[in-house]
């Protein structure tokens, strides 16, 4: 199963691809790290990130895609274009999408640590939390 984990920060969604199968798991090369919505929050810019999302997600054959939920309230709350951002992903038609909170992914990742640590993996920094919820839905599903 190939799934996509999304951490969705202002105007981007940063990704990162993980591979499960026979027990373990794999993190496929991709061109891109992270989408950006382009120019402003109008009507059209936020369908061409819904069709590049899209687009990548059938290029490199994604069966699900888990998004990082944020808060709407209090200290870690999230940005009003981040919840747009979401909208336009989960309005995908056909692909599997969905939201996985925070202390969900806490709890699996402390009962399941990663047999990596997270430098050792290639990924940038900034994907971190991506592949943190990646790893985690790979994991519950």
């Amino acid at each position: 199963m190939r799934i996509c984990g999304v951490d969705l920060t202002g105007s981007e969604a940063v990704i990162c691809l993980l591979v499960k199968g026979n027990g373990d798991f794999n993190l496929p090369e991709c061109r891109v790290r992270k989408l950006v919505l382009k120019k402003g929050h109008t009507r059209e810019d936020l369908r061409q990130f819904q069709l590049d999302f899209a687009g990548l997600m059938s290029e490199y054959s994604v069966d699900k895609v888990v998004i990082r939920e944020r808060m709407p309230k209090g200290k870690f709350a999230g940005g009003a274009i981040s919840f747009k951002l979401e909208a336009a992903l989960q309005l995908i038609p056909d692909l599997d999408v969905t939201l996985m909170q925070p202390s969900q992914i806490n709890s699996v990742l402390a009962e399941n640590p990663a047999g990596i640590k997270f430098s050792e993996t290639e990924l940038k920094i900034f994907q971190e939390v991506a592949f943190k919820t990646a790893y985690a839905a790979c994991l519950t599903i």
